[in-house]
């Protein structure tokens, strides 16, 4: 008997889908095979809130300083960037576009991953006039909790890095689902 495909990210540890259920993902351009995908179930999809909802009450990350999560979020840029070729190999084959063009979304995704760590730390808040010297408001940004993400299949790990990087400055936790037509996780 073969090992299950274990695809799916949830509670820290890649494993397969509950139902042992997977998808073959085909590259549009070519029909190839790009590889084959764990199909997620209701329970799965559950199993991974319930473990990003542990995440965010534990603290962990919602608690770290936000100069700290901004440093992390510089140092996914900097990894995204030694492995570009890497990476918008594996975005052309499975969305079907062209080199070029993925090597382009690399930069995109680079860039925003460094403009959310380098603003992570600096917004100290919006002052509101509260109508009295005395008083001073501040309207601050803290994490609120699990953020559910979707992609879609046209350009998936740009819209999830636009989606991803901001929730992670902002001490959240995630759940991220891709379209279906285009679900490889990076390697």
């Amino acid at each position: 008997m073969t090992d299950p495909i274990a695809t799916l990210f949830i509670d820290g540890e890649w494993v397969p889908s509950s139902s042992g259920e997977t998808r073959t993902v085909i590259c549009p351009a070519d029909q190839s095979e790009v590889g084959v995908v764990s199909e997620a179930t209701a329970a799965d999809v559950e199993r991974a809130i319930l473990a990003a909802r542990r995440a965010f009450e534990a603290r962990v990350w919602a608690d770290k300083p936000a100069s700290e999560r901004g440093d992390f979020l510089l140092q996914v840029a900097d990894a995204l960037q030694e492995r570009k070729a890497e990476f918008a190999r594996a975005e052309a084959l499975d969305t079907g576009k062209r080199l070029v063009e993925a090597e382009g979304d690399m930069d995109d995704i680079t860039a925003c991953f460094r403009y959310f760590g380098k603003i992570a730390g600096q917004n100290p808040g919006r002052l509101i006039d509260a109508g009295d010297d005395s008083v001073i408001s501040r309207v601050v940004h803290e994490p609120i909790g699990v953020c559910g993400m979707i992609t879609p299949w046209n350009f998936p790990l740009l819209q999830a890095s636009w989606k991803i990087a901001p929730a992670l400055a902002a001490g959240n936790s995630f759940i991220i689902k891709p379209a279906e037509l285009t679900p490889t996780p990076p390697s």
